[in-house]
């Protein structure tokens, strides 16, 4: 394949321009990484996001691997001396992995078969007659074939040899192969049964105790159940393609007209696919589908990260954390505007001690003592007991705070962490889990990084696909979220800036015990001088790195130095300083400017000088601040509250295939079903909804004793019957 086809053949599987595809792959060649490409070389990409991108990358190197196990088949083939120009042609064109599998099956190295011992009993020349008969009959040629010396005795002996070393012939032809793996796709399917004596006491795959569903029309979520009740031992899994159809397929291509060893050849097509085709074929089907499967899991799990990773921060806002508990207490802290704890207490307002009134005591303290604006409680054990506490209180004192319920996911696997014993060192685990909440809340993006992403509670089947898959995914989310929003140099961690493009875990160390040493930076051009950080290094984190208050206001942009002179030559146009980024006296004359004109005259991109542009109008600007709110709340709702019609707000903590979960403030999340997201049909939930919005649903049903709230976003106008899939 040459590099114009090569680049042809990614943009294609990509969705973007064959240059396109040529750009970003010569960028990357160059060692630069996907969130520079993405933010920095618009002109040369046409302004492709990290998505496409990352795509173009990913496409790359599957492709550079298939080349390489191509040339490896070949030199194999070769090797053998059964290379033909043919089959060399035929493998090179191939454009997926599996056909240059299925090309090399007959001359890879096989433990030994049934075909094998029958040839080394020199019963080759009867499998070839068998396909090319002659006048003489069967039995008349195949006596010639006995020997008692190679332990073929009889007739029979002879014959099944001979078929063993067909049906291996039928299996290894890829033709064959390919057609009858496309034609279970298209018409199979997969069934499944109870298992006898199966442990499902809660009957969670009742479903597919007895269920069977065209392979084509599978959804993914249902793949994973059935993959996950399998791997339980409740289900028992299988594929059942047409059988007749692949058989009578077979036949047409290796049996011919008024052959005398035709039920000979018919026996031995049965046999190679019923022993070596549909088993083999069967596992193949199967790993599609849990890849298919995999896949949905892993974007969904993405979309849903992405989302939280993005949530606005509570700015300015001194907050009280509250890990709650029952019998070891709710652990508290109060975390200043710039996340510095300033004080960690216990209180027992629940059982077994119920000291509401010390509880309220305490709380009386520090609410005298620090002016905290917003109480955030995890959403753990005793979470809507202690809701219930703080909203008495708030009520009882008429202080002038709200409170939020925060997910708490992975709050206590940070609190046992490394990263929280280096921050935390004088506090119990359960108290830097309470600090951590609040800072959730101030921050989510930088409180977040310091967990492992599939700890943070937004995923489906996340323990049942790949975790490598899943993890190099997630990190990617991660990547893309740290450097959308950019990072103050002086207040980061290193686990947030491990994050920023380019930079290592031991770059980020590096930066910290710099800044530890010698005081905030007050230059970029400072960075050049931390240890292991090269100039190919500076080149992709610094415009992410911001420095507020430094000398150079461009610092605390996204401008990045390479377009500072640029920068400079447009305040100079417009009769403005550095220092003056950002005010309202210079946004009308920016928005004058032609942009068209400027980039032929000083030969920079339209594109990037647009950038510039927005940067000086906006140079604090916060991908986030776009985002909604958290919802505030100084009141408490119960489920024994809830009616059906009635109109509440909630949060949307998780969005699955099959529906969204939203957190309305009572103990259990109540599911909008995909049909009760909007009126009319709804792909995926995900092109209504995201994690983190705040949305106005209806309740459609209460099952108090399975704790089951079922809700509705469809106004009661707007009501219909139930059109989708359940």
């Amino acid at each position: 394949m040459d590099t114009q086809q090569l680049h042809a053949l990614i943009a294609k599987e990509a969705g973007v321009k064959p240059n396109q595809a040529k750009q970003v792959i010569e960028l990357l060649e160059d060692g630069n990484t996907v969130p520079f490409i993405a933010r920095y070389r618009k002109e040369a990409t046409g302004s492709l996001d990290e998505v496409q991108i990352k795509a173009v990358e990913d496409r790359y190197t599957y492709i550079q691997n298939l080349e390489q196990r191509k040339t490896d088949v070949i030199r194999s083939i070769e090797e053998q001396e059964q290379l033909t120009p043919e089959l060399e042609k035929a493998i090179k064109g191939a454009t997926v992995l599996q056909r240059v599998e299925d090309l090399y099956r007959p001359y890879k190295q096989k433990r030994r078969t049934k075909a094998t011992i029958a040839k080394e009993k020199g019963l080759q020349g009867l499998a070839d007659w068998l396909l090319k008969p002659g006048k003489e009959q069967l039995k008349t040629l195949v006596g010639q074939y006995i020997s008692t010396e190679k332990g073929v005795e009889t007739v029979e002996d002879a014959i099944a040899g001979a078929q063993d070393i067909l049906a291996e012939l039928f299996a290894d032809d890829p033709d064959i192969r390919e057609k009858s793996r496309r034609m279970t796709r298209d018409a199979g399917l997969l069934e499944t049964a109870a298992k006898k004596g199966h442990e499902d006491e809660k009957q969670v795959f009742q479903m597919y105790y007895e269920y069977s569903e065209a392979i084509k029309k599978i959804v993914p979520h249902r793949i994973l159940a059935i993959n996950r009740g399998e791997k339980e031992g409740v289900l028992r899994v299988t594929v059942t393609p047409p059988v007749d159809r692949i058989i009578r397929l077979m036949k047409d291509k290796w049996m011919k007209t008024g052959s005398p060893a035709a039920k000979e050849v018919e026996a031995a097509i049965e046999d190679s696919y019923k022993r070596l085709i549909q088993p083999s074929i069967e596992r193949e089907i199967r790993t599609e589908l849990s890849e298919k499967g995999e896949t949905q899991a892993i974007h969904i799990f993405s979309e849903n990260l992405r989302n939280l990773l993005l949530q606005p921060p509570m700015k300015d806002k001194m907050v009280l954390g509250i890990d709650p508990a029952y019998r070891t207490g709710c652990k508290l802290a109060v975390i200043d505007a710039t996340g510095k704890l300033l004080e960690v207490a216990v209180i027992y307002p629940h059982p077994p001690k119920s000291d509401q009134q010390g509880a309220k005591k305490i709380l009386q303290r520090l609410t005298d003592s620090y002016p905290i604006e917003i109480m955030a409680i995890g959403n753990g054990t005793a979470s809507r007991e202690t809701e219930q506490f703080v909203a008495d209180f708030l009520g009882e004192t008429a202080k002038k705070a709200s409170y939020v319920i925060v997910n708490e996911a992975g709050a206590s696997v940070y609190s046992a962490s490394d990263v929280a014993r280096a921050e935390f060192p004088d506090l119990q685990v359960e108290e830097r889990s309470a600090a951590s909440i609040a800072r959730r809340l101030q921050d989510p993006l930088s409180e977040l990084v310091k967990i492992d992403p599939k700890a943070v509670g937004v995923g489906q089947y996340q323990h049942d696909v790949s975790q490598k898959k899943l993890a190099d995914q997630l990190t990617f989310v991660v990547e893309t979220a740290v450097n959308q929003v950019g990072v103050n140099v002086n207040s980061a961690s290193a686990s947030l800036l491990q994050y920023v493009a380019g930079l290592s875990k031991t770059v980020a160390e590096n930066i910290i015990k710099v800044r530890d040493e010698n005081g905030r930076f007050t230059s970029r051009v400072q960075l050049k001088k931390i240890p292991r950080l090269g100039a190919k290094t500076y080149e992709q984190a610094v415009g992410f790195l911001r420095i507020t208050e430094g000398k150079n206001p461009l610092d605390a942009t996204g401008i990045h130095p390479e377009s500072y002179e640029a920068a400079e030559r447009i305040l100079k146009l417009i009769d403005a300083d550095k220092k003056m980024i950002g005010r309202p006296e210079i946004i009308a004359k920016l928005e004058s400017l032609d942009l068209e004109a400027l980039s032929q005259e000083w030969e920079v991109g339209k594109v990037t000088l647009k950038d510039i542009v927005d940067a000086l109008k906006k140079p604090f600007r916060d991908p986030r601040d776009e985002f909604p709110q958290p919802l505030l709340k100084s009141d408490v709702l119960k489920m024994e509250d809830l009616t059906p019609g009635m109109e509440v707000q909630g949060t949307v903590r998780n969005v699955v295939d099959f529906g969204a979960f939203v957190d309305i403030g009572v103990k259990q999340d109540g599911l909008v079903h995909i049909s009760k997201l909007k009126k009319g049909f709804v792909k995926h939930p995900l092109d209504v909804v995201a994690v983190g919005d705040i949305v106005t649903v209806w309740v459609d049903q209460v099952e108090k004793q399975k704790g089951r709230i079922a809700l509705t976003m469809l106004p009661p106008k707007e009501q219909q019957p139930d059109l989708q899939e359940r």
